[in-house]
């Protein structure tokens, strides 16, 4: 059996610059660590319960079907954080027929990225028996 000590989310972007100005300016994701240096330099990023690694260079844009998903306590604040920090917003948040409450935006090479509230009334936040 594989025991997973930790993880992180690898993005190879086309302009790392760019990449590192929305991710830790726009976003204000805070640095776990840096490495390398050069433009091509890593920056490791906190989220949440994981990490989110930029570095290196792509020739291309990352495959169309990466998706991040980033839980935050209150998506009408982020929302209104990020329009201020002039981050295009694809989709204002709303409440999902499955109760949670969805943003979406994405970064500089086109990936899409969720931000999610948990209702305090959503079932995700209880766990019966417990």
């Amino acid at each position: 059996m594989v025991h997973v000590l930790s993880s992180r989310t690898l993005v190879r972007p086309t302009d790392p610059e760019r990449s590192r100005a929305f991710y830790g300016e726009a976003l204000g994701l805070a640095v776990y660590r840096e490495f390398g240096t050069g433009p091509e330099r890593g920056t490791v990023y906190f989220l949440g319960g994981g990490f989110l690694e930029v570095s290196g260079r792509s020739e291309a844009p990352p495959a169309p079907g990466l998706r991040l998903w980033l839980q935050v306590a209150d998506v009408r604040a982020a929302h209104e954080e990020l329009v201020r920090a002039g981050v295009e917003v694809l989709r204002p948040p709303e409440r999902e027929p499955w109760g949670l409450v969805e943003m979406w935006i994405s970064d500089p090479d086109g990936i899409r990225i969720v931000l999610v509230e948990v209702p305090q009334d959503h079932p995700i936040r209880f766990r019966p028996g417990i």
